[in-house]
Formats: C-alpha cells, sequence, structure tokens
C-alpha cells in the first residue's frame, strides 16, 4: 500500500505560485483561439459539443477531440518528456489542447485524461505515477490543468480508462458485465460490473496484472513474487526472447533484431514462433498464464465477456487459441463457453476514446 501522506506540503509550494501565472496563460489561450469568423461560428452553431481525451504515458502524450459519440475531429502525439517535471507536462498538455481547439476552431467542454497510476478520481491529484519522474506524488493535475485550459477536467487511472473507452466504444457496448485486461509493458485491467466501471476504494479494482499465479515465481515491481505480469507481460515475454536468442535457441528472432536483443518484442517473437520452436513455447507460456489469470476472474466474476488488449494480444490468434484453452482446462464450476475472449476492437486507441468517455458521460456509459 503506497503511502500518500508525504510531500503535501512541498506539493503546494511547489504548485501553488503555479496558479498564480494560469490567468495569463488563459488570456493567451483567448488571444490564440482569436475571434471567430463567421464560418467559425457557423460550424460551432452546427457542431456537438466537443471533448478533449488525453492519454498520458511514459513516452507519449495522445490527445483527441471528439464528439460525445467518439467520433474523432483531431488528433495529436507529443513526447512527454517527464524528466521536465509534472508543472512542464502538464503545461505543454495544456498547451497542446489549446492549440488543437484552435485548430478546429471550437472549445471543448471538458478533458478526460488517463494516468498511468495510482490517481485521486474525486479530487483529481496523481498519487504515484511510478513510470514517470518524481512519481508525481499529490499532484493537482486536474486543477492546474482545469485552469490552463479552462473547463473540467477529470481524471482516471490509463488501463482503467480504457476499459471505459472499450465499455463506451468498442464490444463492451454488447454486454452488462466484463473485465479488460491490458497485456503490454506491465499488465492492467479494469471491471465493468452492471454496465459500470466499477473502481473499488482508491480507484485500483482492477489490478489483474498482480494476482499471485505462481506463490515461487519472479519478484513484481509491486513486492509479491509471481504476479502475471511478471510472468506474462511484454516484458517477460521479451525476457525469455532474449534469453533464448542469447543461448542460440532463436536464430529467426536474432535474424530478425539483427542480433540486437534491446530490439526483442512480442510481436517480433511471434514473427519468430513458427521456424523458432523455444520461442512458440514461451508464447504458449505466457498464453497459459493469462489463461490463468482469465480463469480466475471467470470464477469470481463470471463476465459475458473478457477483452485482452495491448501488444502482446497483437499477437493473435496463437495467443488468444490457447488462452482460451487454458480457460477450458481451468474452469469447472461454470461453463466455459458462457464467456468469451476477443482482442480489443478499439486497439491502441481505447485510451483516448475512454478519455473522451470519462470527459463527456464521466464513469457511466450514457
Amino acid at each position: 500500500m503506497y503511502s500518500f501522506n508525504v510531500r503535501i506540503v512541498q506539493s503546494g509550494i511547489l504548485f501553488g505560485d503555479l496558479f498564480k501565472r494560469l490567468k495569463d496563460r488563459e488570456n493567451a489561450r483567448t488571444r490564440v483561439l482569436g475571434p471567430s469568423t463567421s464560418d467559425q461560428r457557423n460550424r460551432q452553431n452546427t457542431m456537438s459539443e466537443l471533448y478533449a481525451g488525453v492519454d498520458l504515458g511514459g513516452t507519449s502524450i495522445k490527445c483527441a477531440l471528439a464528439g460525445a459519440d467518439g467520433e474523432i475531429v483531431c488528433q495529436r502525439s507529443i513526447p512527454t518528456e517527464s524528466h521536465a517535471g509534472p508543472n512542464s507536462v502538464l503545461m505543454r498538455i495544456a498547451e497542446l489542447v489549446n492549440e488543437m481547439q484552435a485548430e478546429v476552431g471550437q472549445s471543448i467542454s471538458a478533458v478526460g485524461m488517463g494516468v498511468p497510476g495510482l490517481v485521486d478520481v474525486e479530487r483529481g491529484v496523481t498519487r504515484f505515477l511510478p513510470n514517470l519522474t518524481t512519481h508525481w506524488e499529490n499532484v493537482p493535475a486536474g486543477d492546474i490543468l482545469s485552469a490552463a485550459i479552462g473547463c473540467p477536467v477529470k481524471l482516471l487511472n490509463d488501463v482503467r480508462t480504457a476499459t471505459l473507452g472499450e465499455l463506451a466504444f468498442g464490444r463492451g457496448r454488447e454486454v452488462d458485465t466484463m473485465v479488460f485486461i491490458a497485456i503490454g509493458t506491465g499488465i492492467g485491467g479494469g471491471v465493468v460490473i452492471d454496465g459500470k466501471l466499477r473502481l473499488g476504494a482508491l480507484g485500483a479494482a482492477g489490478e489483474l496484472g498482480h494476482q499471485t499465479i505462481d506463490p515461487n515465481g519472479p519478484l513484481c515491481g509491486c513486492g509479491n513474487h509471481g504476479c502475471l505480469e511478471t510472468l506474462a507481460s511484454g516484458t517477460a515475454l521479451a525476457a525469455e526472447g532474449i534469453r533464448l536468442m542469447l543461448m542460440g535457441l532463436a536464430p529467426t528472432l536474432h535474424d530478425l533484431v539483427d542480433g540486437d536483443p534491446a530490439r526483442v518484442t512480442a510481436e517480433l517473437m511471434s514473427q519468430a514462433a513458427l521456424s523458432d520452436p523455444p520461442v512458440l513455447d514461451a508464447i504458449y507460456g505466457a498464453a497459459d498464464d493469462i489463461g490463468t489469470g482469465v480463469a480466475n476472474v471467470m470464477v469470481t466474476l463470471h463476465p459475458e465477456l473478457v477483452i485482452l488488449g495491448g501488444g502482446v494480444a497483437n499477437i493473435g490468434d496463437v495467443l488468444f487459441d490457447r488462452v482460451r484453452a487454458q480457460v477450458i482446462r481451468r474452469v469447472r464450476m461454470i461453463s466455459p463457453d458462457t464467456v468469451r475472449i476477443e482482442p480489443s476492437d478499439l486497439g491502441s486507441r481505447a485510451g483516448v476514446l475512454g478519455a473522451i468517455a470519462l470527459a463527456s458521460r464521466g464513469l457511466g456509459t450514457g
């Protein structure tokens, strides 16, 4: 459990002077948007409300403007540059959103933003973002962005935001109860019950990558041993690919990456799998562990749908067929056929579309 009662005073000192400058930034924003031409006024009158969705990642920031129906009218991406600190990153996000408003000639009504870590949803305060410099402890990101952009800003964990995207615009529209599992650098998730995203007491419900699969397994970044994330994430799978390559057991993979271990990814491993049997075995091993994790979720919640997203899910049928087979082996109390296990319809857009849904609908679906 993280302790959040630290650096609160320090955060107030760091960000207190920032609000004094935001009025000037709001005036600058007005100048950037400028007066509307008659064409722009006519366009604004005929367009529905626009919302901004921001997907804050460790290396990049994706932003889109869209209506409540998820129809994207403008999208951009910039580097995160988290080394510059939260203040700099937030101001660059505000500038990006304001530039995009100017580009489309219409002001937005609200902003939703997914962040990679723990967040106080009610207060719009980031609590702990492990992959960003300074970890963003107790940063009032919602208030800072709201003052700089001039509209309400809502924050949510990034994978829960992607889950909201699947619920609002993806396969989740078809069901009342579903689970989303994002398998990328790490493994995260989100839970929908009775058509609503469930967050739990601290907004952390759905940390499915931290269920224990092997009690004697590798040490996880969370401090536990044998979490699903340590066994089947893109990082774990790539590490096994590197080991096989360095041992001379994956010649095709070696050729695909020109012998450079840093270039090994789960998707490249899938390309090498048919020629390198040990690589295929590694993918099967990860899929078995994912299947065990899905089986645990099924007997706990019995969802109608389990969606697998993220880079590892891009491996495709080789992964999904094995996951489904493992679920059939593991789930005995209910019929596995009653739960669909499917890839994401939205792919990499799930996060930014979920942020649009967060801005326009809140945590509901309609």
